[in-house]
């Protein structure tokens, strides 16, 4: 007869998600941080330019955001409460850098905030869950 495991639901899936869109977001988020450091025409906000940093500052920001992001992705996938924290704050300060960056790319800006807030519900009302499972 097969044991059933208790406290973990279908939310398990949504945490490896979440982990995988952590590394993706991560990664995308490493490149955008690389062309605004070498590629300083590429991204074009308004007369003002963005919210707090120009394109060089924000290229580093988000280059060592994106690896950070990235790496905690792949620890959330295992569950430990240490990811889960870390993640959480991370995501949270992906999503803050989104919102400077609306005046230059608000459609991939909107999206990422989405995904950051998906993932942060993820992890933190059903994170516990991964852990279980092991």
């Amino acid at each position: 007869m097969a044991q059933t495991r208790k406290g973990v639901t279908g939310w398990v899936g949504w945490i490896y998600f979440a982990s995988m869109m952590m590394l993706i977001l991560g990664i995308l988020q490493a490149i955008s941080g690389l062309v605004a450091i070498f590629h300083h025409g590429f991204y074009v906000a308004g007369p003002h330019g963005l919210i707090v940093w120009n394109y060089t500052t924000w290229g580093w920001i988000n280059l060592i955001l994106g690896i950070l992001v990235a790496i905690t992705g792949m620890a959330v996938a295992s569950g430990r409460t240490w990811a889960r924290v870390v993640a959480s704050i991370f995501i949270v300060i992906n999503a803050i850098d989104n919102i400077a960056f609306l005046p230059a790319y608000p459609i991939w800006s909107i999206i990422a905030l989405i995904v950051d807030a998906l993932v942060l519900y993820a992890i933190t009302v059903h994170g516990g869950e991964v852990a279980e499972e092991y």
